[in-house]
């Protein structure tokens, strides 16, 4: 995925946010504004090219020095060649899940 075209489309607030993500970050007490500098000043940790719901990734970002997980994918019009950001789920990486904020923990 394209993180640059990514940042160039939630700089200009073309993107959206699914109805899990956002029960998600309110779970984790995280704003918009949050979840923007994260994606804005993070980096793709991995990547889901043959995910069924479409290609998607998962950014690792950080706000107020809590490190966010992102996992973004594309939303739109495939007919007339339309898609933005579609912020798919959003949380705080941690234990057991995550080792740390970039290694999975053991998978049973």
């Amino acid at each position: 995925m394209d993180l640059e075209k990514i940042r160039q489309l939630v700089r200009a607030g073309q993107y959206e946010f699914s109805i899990h993500a956002q029960q998600e970050r309110l779970e984790d007490d995280l704003d918009v504004a949050d979840i923007e500098a994260a994606i804005l000043a993070g980096e793709i940790i991995e990547e889901y090219p043959k995910d069924p719901r479409g290609p998607s990734c998962l950014i690792l970002g950080y706000t107020s020095m809590r490190p966010v997980h992102i996992v973004v994918g594309w939303a739109g019009k495939e007919a007339e060649n339309e898609y933005i950001p579609r912020v798919i789920t959003v949380y705080i990486p941690q234990p057991p899940k995550w080792r740390d904020p970039r290694t999975r923990g053991e998978q049973p």
